[in-house]
């Protein structure tokens, strides 16, 4: 994929996201405001949720996710950084999160560690059109 598709794939807000993402089902996604490179949204299922903003800059091939609430993380945020390669493109991702409750303050030193948990859920989403 390229750049841009990748991005497409990452900032689709339409009804058909909950079947690009196998961890987004119906009941949990919302979007509640959207502009011409943002948009406000509720997504996930009934073990992780978040309430988001994403905002996507298509010059930098660059999408920023500022979470304002989720399960069982609290806020943070999210963001991918697309790179042409001579075969698709390389994402970055960056994952921060600022627990503040009990479990997720304990759950939190595994995210370092979930590294293959995140490239899985990104597989099918982001597979090559």
């Amino acid at each position: 994929m390229s750049p841009s598709e990748v991005m497409g794939v990452l900032t689709n807000f339409s009804p058909s996201r909950v079947e690009q993402w196998p961890s987004i089902d119906a009941e949990h996604f919302q979007v509640h405001e959207r502009g011409e490179t943002w948009a406000e949204v509720t997504e996930g299922n009934d073990k992780s949720w978040e309430h988001a903003r994403y905002e996507w800059d298509p010059s930098q091939n660059r999408v920023t996710v500022t979470t304002h609430d989720s399960t069982p993380f609290g806020s943070g945020g999210w963001s991918f950084q697309m790179t042409p390669t001579d075969d698709g493109t390389r994402v970055d991702v960056e994952l921060e999160r600022h627990p503040s409750s009990f479990k997720a303050k304990m759950l939190s030193p595994i995210i370092p560690f979930a590294g293959p948990v995140f490239r899985k859920s990104f597989k099918e989403p982001l597979k090559t059109v």
